[in-house]
This record gives structure tokens, sequence and C-alpha cells, in this order.
């Protein structure tokens, strides 16, 4: 269970370094730069201890599955950015990819 909490912890970090990189203006911005070297460095570390225990083909798919989730919807919430009828089907798809592969799939660190 605590490499889950860790997997989320290292997914929300991820979020919040990719949503300050765009605040950054190109790391021409003081603390949206800090934001984002903290954020990923956060991410990175809390990655490293999950694989201890989850094996990293699960660990990358709910990473990056719930990332690009959270990611685009931090995009629309913060920077006004449009999604489409098409993105969020493309969003649902991702999520059941994660679901399918967590719940379904004998490889997942059960």
């Amino acid at each position: 269970m605590t490499a889950w909490l860790l997997l989320g912890l290292a997914i929300l970090a991820e979020v919040v370094g990719t949503t300050a990189l765009k605040a950054s203006e190109g790391f021409t911005r003081l603390w949206p730069s800090a934001i984002v070297v903290v954020g990923y460095g956060v991410a990175f570390y809390c990655l490293s201890l999950v694989l201890r225990s989850i094996p990293v083909g699960i660990t990358y798919a709910v990473w990056s599955g719930l990332g690009i989730v959270l990611i685009t919807l931090a995009a629309w919430w913060l920077y006004g950015q449009r999604i489409d009828a098409a993105g969020f089907i493309g969003m649902g798809l991702i999520l059941a990819g994660v679901v399918v592969l967590n719940v379904f799939s004998r490889a997942s660190a059960h």
C-alpha cells in the first residue's frame, strides 16, 4: 500500500512540476522555475522508491496515464486550454486502460 501512496505522490508532484513549467516561461521566472525543479525532484525520488515493489511497466502505465489526464485537467483549469469531445474520450480510454491493467492483468503487483 505504501508504494501506491508514493506513486500517487509522485504523480501529483510531476503534475505540479509540469504545470509550473508553463508558468516558468522558459525558466525566466524564479518561483515557477523553483517549483518545477522541486516538483520533478520529489516525483523522481518517489518514483525510484515505488520501483522497489511495483514492476516498472505497471508503474509507468499508471504514472503516464494518470499524469496525462491530470495535466490536461490542470491546463484546462489554470490556463484555459480547451478540451474537445475527442480529448475527453481519449482521456477516458487512458483511464480505462489503467484500470484494466491494474484490476485484470496478472502483470500487476497485487
